[in-house]
């Protein structure tokens, strides 16, 4: 069994990643799993995980990501987006899915459904996209954890150009706004942040017992 503080003790920021190593299958399907499987806000899932494989396209990333290597080193680029638009048709995808999958009947979640739908009603399209950030950071935390657990590192990257990114990516046309970034594969041994100790301050600083 793995241990978990070990684990999260192993992880870093991966500043450097060597090209010449790539994931297995089964280690990104792990990933991918591990993403579709995060909590989020009512089980709503506002997200999409793009995976970019082109290398071409990942070149001309870097650029738009301050010249920052890993989305180009990495053995594979995940860009973590909110869909564009989201609303009362979202809602009711998702109650079609619980229908479909628990065998309930519609009418028995409908009030389940309602107040999803006040919840999101009560918010701006701003407000929206602050409330899908969210959800895709626990997606993104749970993705790093994973990383560390079968021992792939990985790079969560906030320092990237949304609307670079878009373009390059062609991600309006998929309804898609990029949020946040995470390359993922293998350290290189030139890494130097790999081997400094990790800064966090003590239990009993970060904890509270009320």
């Amino acid at each position: 069994m793995s241990n978990v503080i070990e684990d999260l003790n192993w992880r870093y920021a991966t500043k450097e990643f060597d090209p010449s190593k790539k994931l297995t299958s089964e280690q990104m399907d792990t990933l991918l799993e591990t993403l579709r499987l995060s909590a989020s806000s009512f089980g709503l899932q506002p997200w999409k995980f793009v995976v970019v494989k082109d290398q071409a396209l990942r070149e001309k990333l870097v650029e738009a990501s301050w010249n920052q290597r890993q989305v180009a080193d990495a053995a594979e680029l995940i860009v973590l987006c909110a869909p564009a638009k989201f609303g009362e048709e979202d809602i009711d995808r998702f109650l079609e899915s619980i229908v479909k999958t628990r065998n309930v009947e519609a009418e028995s979640i409908k009030g389940y459904g309602d107040m999803m739908k006040g919840f999101l009603s009560r918010m701006d399209e701003d407000g929206k996209r602050a409330w899908m950030k969210d959800q895709i950071y626990i997606a993104l935390g749970q993705l790093l954890s994973a990383c560390a657990t079968i021992r792939v590192d990985s790079c969560p990257m906030e320092g990237f150009m949304p609307d670079e990114y878009t373009e390059i990516l062609g991600l309006a046309d998929h309804g898609l706004e990029p949020v946040v970034v995470c390359p993922v594969g293998f350290r290189s041994t030139n890494d130097k942040y790999a081997q400094l100790a990790k800064v966090r301050y003590s239990k009993e600083e970060v904890v509270v017992t009320i």
